[in-house]
């Protein structure tokens, strides 16, 4: 989608900038800029949003082959106002855009293109009823085949309340290798199972329980924890950086995990590359521009204040 990232309250006429946005494509160009092979399967509208979209994806080596654009529709939008110190308020346009007409036929092209990860998020299910339809396909499908398949639960309350996100991703966890969700993300995702499990401990085993391999816990500034089905269990601290911007992180995790499982990492170095780009995010503006090529995942090992010559 369109972003517009305002450095103050949209009321007070702060100037903005634009970019692009969104999960998935977040995630894309993370782990294109890692030198991985990345693409982006999904609809934009057949406007001047929809074309900066494209081409600032193409530009950072994501393939958009299997993209397509509408022109019955918009390409969507979101407004983020940074509203006091390091807080952020984000709003979305989402409704009756291009993205928001996605249907199976949209991913069939990509999906029978082959991947070894197929990367999901709760955003776009919130979508509507072809997104979630779309993304309940592609996650069978990949399953059926033999890939790794990831869902970050993304849990965004202006597009859906605890309740429908439960209901809708509940069918996904069969299907599902990898799970990623913040501690305050977990009970969305456990909701609509039977026990309703409480806490962090009963909802990752209830989790597991359900069939998937891998569930990974963001946890903010303390880090993140790992647990899989053969009992193994592993915990990273974060990365202490300077907080610019936190919107995005949770993206940025997504694409150092996945980054570290396409290399073969054991869990505990995957959660460490993937709270490195999380800390890239936080401590730079913007949702992506300041995630690292692979050659700059050693920065943040730098004292404060280095200049590289």
């Amino acid at each position: 989608m369109l972003a517009a990232q305002l450095p103050g309250p949209l009321a007070v006429g702060a100037e903005a900038r634009t970019t692009i946005a969104g999960a998935e494509s977040n995630v894309a160009i993370g782990l294109a800029r890692l030198g991985h092979r990345a693409a982006w399967a999904g609809l934009v509208g057949d406007d001047e949003p929809g074309r900066l979209i494209l081409r600032t994806l193409r530009g950072e080596g994501v393939d958009t082959t299997h993209a397509g654009a509408r022109p019955e529709a918009p390409t969507g939008g979101m407004l983020r106002e940074r509203r006091v110190a390091d807080l952020v308020r984000v709003h979305y346009w989402r409704s009756h855009s291009a993205a928001s007409l996605l249907a199976p036929a949209d991913l069939a092209p990509a999906l029978d293109a082959g991947a070894r990860v197929l990367h999901l998020t709760g955003v776009t299910c919130a979508l509507g009823p072809g997104p979630l339809k779309a993304v309940r396909e592609a996650a069978a499908h990949a399953h059926a085949h033999g890939w790794t398949v990831a869902l970050d639960v993304n849990h965004r309350q202006r597009l859906w309340t605890v309740e429908e996100a439960g209901r809708a991703l509940l069918p996904l966890l069969p299907h599902i290798t990898v799970l990623i969700a913040s501690d305050d993300e977990l009970p969305v995702v456990t909701h609509a199972l039977a026990d309703r499990p409480e806490g962090e401990e009963r909802a990752v085993g209830a989790l597991l329980d359900a069939g998937i391999r891998d569930v990974v816990v963001k946890r903010g500034g303390a880090g993140a924890a790992f647990r899989d089905r053969d009992g193994s269990r592993h915990a990273v601290p974060a990365l202490h950086v300077p907080v610019r911007d936190t919107v995005g992180a949770g993206d940025a995790f997504c694409a150092g995990y996945l980054s570290g499982l396409l290399d073969g990492l054991p869990p505990e170095q995957r959660l460490a590359r993937a709270n490195t780009l999380g800390a890239f995010a936080v401590a730079s503006d913007g949702d992506w521009e300041g995630l690292p090529r692979r050659d700059e995942l050693p920065l943040l090992a730098a004292a404060p204040g280095t200049t590289i010559r």
